[in-house]
C-alpha cells in the first residue's frame, strides 16, 4: 500500500498560540472568522464578555453548516437566546476553547465540510 499526503484546498490554521493564530504566512492577533472556503474577517469581540446576540446573528448569515466557536482560553458557552438565529437556519454550533477549536476546524475543513471557526483570541 502506498501512502500519499492528503491534499486539501481548504483554508487551514497552520499554527496557534496564546493570543494568535497563523494562516499561511499571516499571523492574526485579533478575534476572527475563518472559513474553509476562504472567509477571513475580523470579528469585533476582543473577549468573551464582549459577545452579544448580534455576534451570533452575524454567524447565522454565513454560508456554513457548522460553526466552531472558540471561546478563548477556557470553554465558555454563549447565552442560549443568542443561538436562535443559528437554530432557525438549522446551523450547528460547537463550543470549545480556542486551541481545541483550531484543531477541530482544521480536521473538518480538511474533510471538505462547510465549516466556519469563530475564534476569540
Amino acid at each position: 500500500m502506498k501512502f500519499q499526503p492528503d491534499h486539501s484546498d481548504a483554508q487551514i490554521i497552520s499554527g496557534y498560540g496564546p493570543g494568535w493564530i497563523r494562516i499561511g504566512a499571516d499571523k492574526i492577533s485579533h478575534s476572527v472568522l475563518i472559513g474553509a472556503s476562504g472567509l477571513r474577517q475580523a470579528w469585533p469581540c476582543a473577549r468573551f464578555e464582549d459577545l452579544g446576540a448580534g455576534h451570533f446573528a452575524q454567524l447565522a448569515g454565513l454560508d456554513a453548516e457548522l460553526i466552531i466557536f472558540g471561546s478563548g482560553t477556557r470553554n465558555r458557552f454563549p447565552a442560549p437566546a443568542w443561538l436562535a438565529p443559528l437554530m432557525a437556519r438549522r446551523m450547528g454550533l460547537e463550543t470549545m476553547d480556542t486551541p481545541a477549536a483550531c484543531r477541530t476546524y482544521n480536521l473538518l475543513a480538511h474533510e471538505g465540510r462547510k465549516v466556519v471557526a469563530a475564534l476569540i483570541l
